[in-house]
């Protein structure tokens, strides 16, 4: 995606790497990660073919704060913070004449403003699967939901009626299930306010941070992304300070919610890990070019992008972060839980992220994020408000 200078001594190690196999060499050791701090977190969930991993994510984000408050495990249901939203998405897109986007996505703010606007339930009470699939498969209620709120501006009456919104939550009750208006939990009857009254989980406590330069640090914005319809505010800090925000968190027991870019090369879900390389490929001669050549794609990619072993990786500045996100380079492609601090044989700090998509993976449904890959490809990050360092916090006038 992007093309970088590579330096000479960075080539030399690549070289001595990949080809030290051939010449006999011992082959470097493949990664080997420990955890500093480690935060503990409900299981690893599966959002499946739904594009709702910001309501997976945030939701984890509760149940971990739940956790972290000393009450019991709960599962809650995502598909009750979707739905909620979805009916609200559709009410500010037709206020806006279709001109916000519409989908499945979203914020972590959605899933707080839903908690505090209608409650929230357990899994148990709302799975949200009544269209005949036992895991989430969203293709079809996200286009026909589309199409239906399309229609309801476009009609040729030149006048909205009295119906569509009803039609529309019809289409949400057909797909998802009526929300329940009560529901019996561990013996107990509530409602889904009663429920979150009990819970005690307070959406005030929390903050949304980002950093990028088009907008003046120590204030909030509108950050610019698609699925940012709620049009929710972030504080904007530097890059650092953002930084020593999610590393202050988590050593103090506090998870954060991560929104990031997933789609580098860099990434890589089943082999557990999340880098920056320093180059994007090899400028070899001779016998090495000929040996190179010989390597199938998947070795030559594995030896580049970080995926066998550690490799060097970008240094990453402010500016490279706000030039990838004017280019379209780092957009809000997903959204994660990050519960630990952990570090590779070379001293390399690493995130460790809890994700929604199952187990199938290398480490169980959770990868390690390096520090240049946060740094570079955040795009924000939700803590509560005591996570925050105090000077931070006294800087942002949150109290």
């Amino acid at each position: 995606m992007k093309k970088f200078i590579l330096g000479l001594c960075a080539i030399s190690l690549l070289s001595l790497n990949i080809f030290a196999q051939d010449d006999g060499e011992k082959k470097e050791e493949a990664y080997v990660f420990t955890v500093k701090k480690q935060i503990d977190v409900t299981p690893v969930k599966d959002q499946y073919r739904s594009g709702t991993c910001w309501s997976f994510s945030g939701l984890g984000f509760v149940e971990a704060e739940l956790l972290r408050m000393g009450k019991p495990e709960v599962d809650l249901s995502e598909a009750f913070v979707v739905r909620n939203a979805y009916a609200e998405k559709a009410e500010k897109y037709i206020r806006m004449h279709g001109s916000i986007n519409f989908g499945g996505g979203g914020a972590f703010h959605d899933v707080f403003n839903v908690i505090a606007r209608y409650g929230i339930v357990p899994e148990e009470a709302y799975k949200g699967l009544e269209y005949g699939e036992t895991s989430h498969v969203h293709g079809e209620l996200d286009a026909v939901l589309k199409a239906y709120i399309d229609a309801v501006k476009e009609n040729e009456n030149k006048k909205l009626s009295t119906a569509w919104l009803k039609g529309f939550n019809g289409i949400l009750d057909a797909y998802l299930g009526e929300v329940p208006a009560e529901f019996t939990y561990n013996g107990k009857k509530y409602t889904p306010k009663s429920y979150a009254e009990e819970l005690s989980f307070n959406p005030e406590d929390y903050v949304n941070i980002t950093s990028y330069t088009h907008h003046p640090f120590y204030s909030q914005f509108v950050l610019e992304i698609p699925d940012n319809w709620a049009w929710g505010l972030s504080y904007n800090v530097p890059m650092d300070e953002m930084m020593a925000v999610m590393d202050n968190a988590i050593n103090n027991g506090y998870t954060v919610c991560w929104g990031a870019d997933v789609s580098e090369k860099g990434f890589k879900w089943t082999k557990g890990v999340a880098v920056v390389p320093a180059e994007d490929r090899p400028d070899l001669d001779g016998l090495e070019r000929a040996k190179w050549e010989k390597l199938s794609a998947k070795e030559k990619e594995n030896l580049l992008y970080g995926f066998e072993k550690p490799v060097p990786e970008k240094e990453i500045t402010q500016e490279m972060r706000q030039l990838a996100f004017d280019n379209y380079q780092t957009t809000d492609d997903h959204g994660m839980l990050i519960n630990g601090i952990a570090t590779d044989q070379n001293g390399t700090q690493y995130y460790l992220v809890k994700n929604s998509w199952n187990t199938a993976n290398i480490y169980d449904g959770y990868f390690y994020a390096s520090k240049s890959f946060v740094e570079y490809k955040t795009m924000n990050i939700v803590v509560h408000k005591d996570a925050l360092p105090k000077d931070l916090k006294k800087k942002l006038g949150i109290k």
